[in-house]
């Protein structure tokens, strides 16, 4: 059977675009190996979660799949020993810091149209109407979002994703889930993450055109969290009892505190009704500093 000259070409691209999108395929699946493609936690929620996990030895409630949740969660960790920290490490290393900012603020300017459609779902009228300032302003001042002027004027970033619209509504998270590629994926967030595509214009942009972009953009975002969290990661492993179970509980800390938008929950603290403050009573409990 002859192949045509035109077939052949058609055949060598496929062939061309078939291995990078493996390689993006790798980079995808190794984003979540250590959460830091969803969320780069600050080291003192990193030492509270890890201090949590101490405390009950990773037992937690509402992780039925554990067995396969901890499979999965080994499998990124092993694609993120070989790959994906290698990756961030000679990222952080060798781009600039301005360089970095300027990728960080180009990546988070493309999703203002997601933050905004939940900033509005959820009633915040205020943040939204900071969200689509931020969006012109940065856009147009800060040259396609490489820079944040924004910022500067009063307006700091926030995000939003329609998981955190489903909390403001009180759904419930459901059962913990750790899969390949997505990392901690509730029911709740993973619906919040598939109405989200619905949300962000580039998934009309490519939507009969190469999958290419989106993809690239989904690794160099995982590549850009990587590398900022490269410490905080490595101090959680290290502290923790049950590194699984300190990610767990670090996520839905996380979760819970971009669901309330940082504001403090006076519900959860202790009962102070019966603490005693006079320290001349050695076998009552006193405020320790």
């Amino acid at each position: 059977m002859k192949v045509s000259q035109g077939n052949k070409r058609g055949i060598a691209a496929r062939r061309v675009t078939a291995a990078p999108r493996f390689a993006l395929a790798l980079l995808l699946a190794a984003t979540a190996g250590s959460a830091g493609a969803l969320f780069a936690p600050q080291p003192a929620m990193a030492q509270e979660a890890a201090a949590t996990d101490n405390a009950n030895n990773g037992e937690d409630e509402n992780d039925p799949l554990e067995p396969m949740n901890r499979y999965f969660f080994e499998l990124n960790k092993f694609f993120d020993t070989i790959l994906i920290k290698p990756v961030a490490t000679w990222y952080d290393g060798v781009v600039p810091e301005p360089g970095r900012d300027g990728v960080r603020n180009f990546l988070d300017n493309l999703r203002s149209p997601v933050i905004l459609a939940n900033d509005l779902l959820q009633g915040e009228w205020e943040r939204a109407g900071t969200t689509a300032s931020r969006f012109g302003i940065n856009t147009t001042v800060g040259v396609l979002g490489l820079m944040d002027p924004a910022a500067d004027w009063g307006m700091p970033q926030h995000s939003e994703d329609f998981g955190q619209t489903l909390g403001t509504y009180d759904v419930n998270e459901g059962p913990y889930l750790f899969l390949p590629v997505l990392g901690p994926a509730p029911p709740r967030d993973l619906t919040g993450f598939v109405v989200d595509q619905f949300f962000d214009p580039l998934t009309y942009v490519y939507w009969n055109e190469s999958s290419n972009v989106p993809l690239i953009r989904f690794a160099v975002n995982g590549i850009d969290q990587r590398a900022r969290s490269l410490n905080t990661l490595d101090q959680i492993e290290r502290t923790s009892v049950d590194h699984y179970a300190t990610v767990r509980n670090l996520y839905r800390q996380i979760r819970k505190s971009e669901i309330a938008n940082g504001e403090r929950d006076f519900d959860d603290l202790p009962d102070i009704d019966n603490l005693s403050f006079d320290t001349n009573e050695p076998d009552t409990p006193g405020m320790r500093f």
